[in-house]
């Protein structure tokens, strides 16, 4: 514990002090199947339980040769949990961005056991949000740009599906009003549709004038890729639900 103790200091679970520049709201969706996800590098994501024994999240919050620790807390105390193993989606490009080139960028995570009855597994959305559609989308990530004591808290922020470089068969584009969207350690958080189902996996963010949030928020859509997950919580004895 002590080695992750700088990690989760930086995640310290407070309540927001102001107005966030990402927008939203405390609490949300699928807020009973969140947990953190972190890493010995100082990373710090969501993720969203979708069986007893597994949480999906973005892939570049699992990255190779680096510690990784499912973190919640249980009576008020933390907990660390280790995977006992991790795939990364076999189409997810660390370098994507520099390369111009396409990226599925989901990851999964099994743990040793079944986590506490009280985590939900969420519900897996096939549908595509289509532009001008209302989504969610949640997580534990910063209220304040820049201000690492502002993650921990779950929150959400309503946002509308958009198509800035066209339709898009792999990707949900979403934004919202001036300053709203996700922002650093949403990545691996839900994004959700109408009916509650997670349709898509917060990858990236990017903001106005040079900021890194509040402006769009990119998923990776589920639906396209419900052929991997299926099959790879199948090996694990495991079955996630869909609609």
């Amino acid at each position: 514990m002590q080695q992750w103790a700088g990690v989760i200091a930086g995640c310290a679970l407070v309540a927001p002090q102001a107005a966030a520049i990402v927008g939203g709201q405390a609490g949300g969706p699928v807020e009973t199947s969140a947990v953190m996800v972190l890493h010995d590098k100082g990373g710090i994501c969501s993720g969203v339980v979708i069986a007893p024994e597994v949480v999906l999240t973005a892939a570049h919050c699992v990255p190779a040769g680096a510690a990784i620790r499912v973190h919640f807390r249980e009576a008020g105390q933390p907990v660390l949990l280790a995977p006992t193993t991790v795939r990364r989606h076999p189409e997810y490009r660390a370098n994507a961005v520099q390369e111009r080139t396409r990226s599925i960028d989901l990851a999964l995570i099994r743990l040793a056991s079944p986590l506490a009855a009280r985590f939900e597994p969420a519900t897996l959305s096939m549908r595509a949000s289509p532009a001008a559609a209302s989504v969610t989308a949640a997580g534990f990530g910063l209220t304040r740009e820049g201000d690492a004591s502002t993650t921990g808290s779950w929150r959400s922020v309503t946002l509308q599906a958009v198509q800035p470089f066209g339709p898009s068969t792999v990707l949900l584009w979403a934004k919202g009003a001036a300053g709203a969207g996700a922002c650093q350690g949403d990545s691996g958080g839900p994004i959700t549709d109408a009916h509650n189902s997670v349709v898509a996996i917060t990858s990236w963010t990017t903001g106005p004038s040079g900021r890194s949030c509040g402006d769009l928020t990119q998923g990776a859509l589920l639906g396209p890729q419900r052929r991997w997950i299926d099959s790879i919580l199948s090996g694990w004895d495991q079955r996630a639900q869909w609609n």
